[in-house]
């Protein structure tokens, strides 16, 4: 087990295998970041003493200019023994629950959409996380990925994770193809989850970002002391993508409180409203944006045009936009 000094602060632990971030974040402490997959570079942070074994030496979240610099990604560094970093803490980054490392065993698969199945695992202890965040799974040593949680936390172990895939993917041919008895899983990550308030909620999801969304409506359903009213916006490419009102209802728990507005940006639309889901938001919200908190996962260009639309156009504060960027 190695140790590492954040310069002007605290030593922390870090077990075998474990990166700086989720060292740091696994001893509470407020390292910022956000897909822990190295695309966005939020957890940038500078090594003053000691070495590290970068996992990614290309990751793009990473410039040129901060390599120069000596630079790395947390979330992409292992250390090799003892070493000093360098960074700014940041108090809204400190893990709710701090992640952990354990076993889960597969105890159920179903399809949602024709690329999009529902992989259920248990594991020994409860299944602590907050509504929206995410965990990375491994199998047999191999690759590391992000997926976000769709069920809620409970006693009974339970990590739901609605999983697109995805073509010639180690993990998700895995997956698909041969699913694994159990898998590593460590978590939970991510600071796009469920917050309290009085506004109603508007979910934006797009592609495999409905599983975070599903899991933050069904935390408002979950909680008799919220009445939030939630405004569902789910985008696909086509008809297929998407699973149907009747299943969302059914799946949220929300009765009337369910708002399910599904949009489709190519040609089969199978008579659904077509559109983007910006463009679907920007018609929904016209003239009361500022009635609603926003809470969206998605590919990249449409998270680019949410935030467009609601940080730019409309000048609603960052804090009223929670996503976790992914790449």
């Amino acid at each position: 087990m190695s140790e590492i000094e954040i310069e002007g602060g605290p030593r922390v632990p870090c077990a075998d295998g474990d990166t700086l971030l989720a060292a740091g974040l696994r001893a509470g402490l407020g390292m910022p970041y956000e897909c822990n997959a190295g695309g966005c570079g939020t957890c940038k942070v500078e090594v003053t003493a000691g070495s590290i074994e970068t996992l990614w030496p290309d990751a793009p979240g990473l410039s040129d200019r901060d390599r120069r610099k000596g630079r790395v990604l947390a979330c992409q560094s292992r250390p090799v023994g003892d070493c000093r970093i360098r960074l700014r803490l940041d108090p809204a980054c400190v893990p709710p629950v701090p992640p952990r490392r354990q076993r889960a065993r597969l105890i159920g698969a179903a399809d949602i959409t024709r690329d999009i199945r529902e992989f259920r695992f248990a594991t020994e202890a409860p299944a602590a996380f907050l509504p929206g965040q995410y965990a990375m799974l491994s199998v047999d040593g191999g690759p590391r990925r992000a997926y976000s949680l769709s069920n809620i936390a409970n006693t009974a172990g339970e990590w739901h994770f609605q999983i697109r895939r995805v073509p010639g993917g180690a993990m998700t041919g895995w997956l698909f193809d041969a699913p694994p008895a159990s898998v590593e899983l460590d978590g939970p990550f991510g600071l796009a989850h469920l917050r309290p308030g009085t506004r109603d909620i508007v979910c934006v999801a797009g592609g495999s970002g409905l599983a975070p969304m599903v899991s933050i409506a069904r935390g408002i359903a979950a909680d008799p002391n919220d009445g939030r009213r939630v405004h569902f916006i789910h985008a696909g490419r086509a008809a297929a993508d998407l699973p149907g009102a009747g299943w969302a209802e059914a799946l949220i728990g929300l009765g009337a409180r369910l708002d399910y507005r599904p949009v489709v940006s190519g040609d089969d639309t199978g008579g659904l409203p077509r559109g983007f889901a910006h463009e679907a938001l920007a018609a929904f919200a016209a003239g009361r944006f500022d009635d609603f908190d926003y809470y969206c996962a998605g590919p990249p260009m449409m998270m680019q045009a949410l935030e467009a639309l609601l940080l730019v156009e409309q000048g609603l504060p960052a804090s009223r936009l929670r996503f976790d960027r992914f790449f």
